[in-house]
């Protein structure tokens, strides 16, 4: 017979060598035979070997027969449900041990069951193994603390992940790596790269995986400096060559359009393997050379290499959609007969293409049919709707998500732009509300996205406020303060702040000049809207888009010089759009210039022959000037060519409820009482002073049914409800999907001084804000 420690040291050897579930089994039987049922450390081993074969049921049922186990088995099986994605089997191991015996968890224990509990939906358990672990006095040790950041950063709590970090006496590179990929993850780029910098200037060592952590973030924010940098010290470590930096190399290189420094890179692996090819595969697709990353593709299948949904998600033309649909249907159809159609990577890659493409309907049916939603697929759904004006079906969604999973900063970006753009202060404040008890405050995309969604829906200065108290501030965010200054228009406020932005370093892109030329068009800031063109162009080297000629073009116009702006756009590089000339046809109607207004008309009906709108202004044009014969050949055209234009509405928001209006609207459960509220209203403007503008009305009617068509146009009727639905003496906001008219801003002008309320409008052009009968646009929009 042979001895105890031989025979425990022949079957543990034999267990290395056992490749199935079924040789561990017949060891295991010999084992018995051998008197080793009772021996800890083989079983222990044991245990450990159906673990790495994903025998779970056996490691459990094996370890429910030791009668004393110790607790390097209890964290042998703890590893294992961590490992394979068990948190409800750990949890309950991890409540045996503390319930049911006398051993008690060390380090070991709390990082397997912290890392187990965040694969729940749930991020309670994982807190409460965290309060548990600082009360046992092991929360400071790192490999617990790794354990712990990673929870709070797969829950998107990545400020409680920093607070772990900071608090830490010893971080480790693994507890460095962790943090910067929990950052990278949640969309915190320039904070992973900060955190790394400190990890380098602190001394820390850093390893591959860290180069692979923080690469991915620096792709993102498209630093090809700070990139080039980090691939200087790979280079100086020795670590160039590693396969997983080469793959972050490529990848960077490839999303800062350095394609071919991508390419070389890739040409130095002898053999490239999946995970780089995919890597290249996508660098193609990001730069728009879809032949090459077809090529490669296909010569992936040729060599018999197994392509994974990573490959595919490469390969789908994400960023650059257009003109491929037909591409995108070829892969959806490729994925469903290799079987990765479900994988929700690869659908939610397609999903994003297809509401990019605006095929809405093919995206909405993927999503529905995908049988694992990942907090991605719902991200990119709600964001497609988002990004086609499909307000109302985003916020929806995003209620059905809610319980399902907890949003990330992408999640509340997406949803602070639906708010955005439905005007609803109420909505954006019950988001902001959400974002504070998700602690997602501090991520520097929603903050912008709180600081656009609150300029859009009226509230400019809690946005500077919030603005103000951002320590770190991107382009987008500059951007977005200067565009809501023009849009209340603050022309003043908005140069201002864009000489705060160049005195800050962040350099300007186009949307930046775009936004101050806006704010200037708005404010009759013509002086001041010239020097910014000249400046964009002689100092920082952009060259001009249609968007910023015709908003040279609003500035002069609204100014009243016509001539002026139809000079500079005689004398433009580039062959004027119709957005140029329809700011020209604008300003026309402004200053009721009939002769000017037939050169853009012109113009546009040539470039654009299908858009009412330009036919309804043009009319509104020849009404004003009191020719209504040409005013009712303009609209004769609509008619003959079925043209339909868009009908004008106005939402008011009573608490929670919105209500909508249309012109002459007679449905609302207190018509009544708005009309009849209406009716004072008027008698008391008229006794004031007002008279009723009826020239852009419809011109074949006699003057008094022009005065009652304008009397019921939508504002006025929300405006009225709004009266009665509220207290005396609160703010009133409406939001208009058109511009607003003329009789209807000269009437809520003496509404406001009537009943001493503020009056905020939001038409489809910028924000009116009356008080004591004067309106904030000085009568200049």
């Amino acid at each position: 017979m042979i001895s105890g420690r031989r025979s425990r040291n022949l079957f543990v050897g034999l267990l290395k060598s056992a490749t199935t579930v079924s040789e561990l089994s017949q060891t295991h039987a010999q084992a018995i035979v051998h008197g080793l049922q009772h021996d800890l450390a083989f079983l222990t081993k044991l245990t450990h070997r159906f673990s790495d074969l994903n025998a779970l049921r056996r490691a459990r049922h094996l370890f429910l027969t030791v009668p004393n186990p110790d607790l390097f088995l209890f964290n042998v099986l703890l590893k294992a449900f961590s490992d394979h994605h068990s948190p409800s089997s750990a949890i309950s191991l991890y409540s045996h041990l503390r319930n049911n015996t006398t051993l008690f968890p060390d380090e070991y224990t709390y990082a397997f069951a912290i890392s187990s509990a965040s694969s729940f939906k749930d991020p309670r358990y994982g807190i409460l193994l965290h309060a548990h672990s600082v009360v046992n006095g092991l929360s400071s040790n790192p490999f617990v603390g790794s354990s712990v950041v990673d929870l709070y950063c797969k829950f998107s709590k990545v400020g409680y992940a920093r607070k772990v970090f900071d608090g830490m006496p010893d971080r480790d590179t693994a507890l460095w790596n962790t943090m910067i990929s929990g950052l990278v993850r949640n969309c915190c780029y320039s904070d992973s790269v900060r955190v790394f910098a400190e990890m380098v200037v602190g001394g820390t060592r850093f390893d591959s995986r860290t180069l692979a952590a923080v690469l991915p973030g620096v792709a993102e924010l498209g630093e090809l400096l700070v990139g080039m940098g980090v691939h200087g010290l790979a280079m100086k470590v020795g670590l160039e060559c590693d396969v997983y930096v080469l793959t972050g190399l490529v990848s960077l290189y490839s999303k800062c359009g350095e394609i071919e420094r991508a390419r070389f890179l890739f040409g130095k692996m002898s053999y490239p393997d999946l995970i780089c090819c995919n890597a290249m595969i996508a660098g193609y697709t990001c730069n728009n050379d879809m032949e090459a990353a077809l090529r490669l593709f296909k010569e992936l299948v040729a060599l018999g290499k197994k392509v994974n949904s990573s490959t595919i998600v490469g390969l789908i033309p994400v960023s650059s959609p257009f003109g491929h649909l037909q591409l995108a249907n070829s892969i959806q159809s490729f994925c469903l007969k290799c079987g990765i159609l479900s994988d929700p990577p690869v659908s939610t890659a397609l999903t994003t293409v297809y509401c990019r493409l605006n095929e809405i309907e093919f995206a909405r049916q993927l999503f529905d049919e995908s049988p694992e939603k990942s907090l991605a697929s719902w991200n990119s759904m709600i964001s497609g709707y988002t990004q086609n004006g499909l307000t109302e079906a985003a916020i929806s969604l995003f209620r059905e998500m809610m319980p399902v999973f907890s949003p990330n900063p992408i999640t509340m970006t997406s949803i602070l732009s639906a708010c955005a753009q439905l005007g609803t202060l109420s909505l954006g404040k019950w988001v902001h509300g959400l974002i504070k008890s998700k602690n997602l405050e501090s991520n520097i995309f929603v903050k912008t996205a709180l600081v656009d969604m609150y300029a859009k829906c009226g509230s400019i200065k809690e946005a500077r406020d919030l603005f103000d108290l951002m320590t770190e501030k991107n382009v987008v965010t500059w951007n977005a303060l200067i565009s809501g200054y023009g849009l209340h228009g603050h022309g003043h406020q908005a140069l201002e702040l864009f000489k705060e932005m160049l005195h800050s370093g962040v350099a300007p892109n186009g949307v930046t000049f775009l936004s101050v030329l806006y704010a200037c068009s708005h404010s009759g800031l013509v002086r001041e809207g010239d020097e910014i063109f000249k400046s964009m162009v002689l100092d920082h080297g952009f060259e001009p888009l249609p968007e910023h000629h015709a908003c040279m073009v609003d500035i002069l116009g609204r100014a009243g010089q016509l001539e002026q702006a139809l000079e500079f756009i005689i004398r433009m590089p580039v062959e004027p759009g119709v957005v140029v000339w329809g700011s020209l046809l604008g300003a026309c109607m402004t200053h009721k210039d009939t002769r000017i207004a037939r050169v853009a008309s012109k113009k546009i009906f040539e470039l654009d022959p299908g858009n009412t709108g330009y036919y309804v202004l043009l009319s509104n044009i020849y009404s004003a000037d009191r020719n209504f014969p040409k005013a009712a050949m303009v609209r004769q055209v609509v008619k003959n060519r079925k043209l339909e234009k868009t009908p004008g509405c106005t939402l008011i928001e009573i608490g929670e409820t919105t209500h909508v209006f249309t012109a002459s609207d007679r449905s609302h459960p207190r018509a009544n009482e708005i009309y009849a509220m209406l009716d004072k209203l008027t008698g008391k403007m008229k006794e004031a002073g007002f008279q009723i503008e009826t020239l852009t009305a419809l011109h074949d009617v006699e003057e008094e049914e022009k005065e009652l068509m304008v009397k019921v146009h939508s504002e006025k009727l929300a405006i009225a409800f709004g009266l009665i639905a509220t207290e005396p003496g609160t703010e009133i906001r409406i939001i208009k999907n058109l511009r607003v008219c003329l009789d209807c801003h000269n009437a809520t002008k003496f509404i406001s001084k009537i009943t001493q309320r503020v009056i905020v409008v939001r038409d489809a052009n910028r924000f009116h804000h009356f008080k004591d009968g004067v309106c904030s646009c000085g009568d200049y929009w």
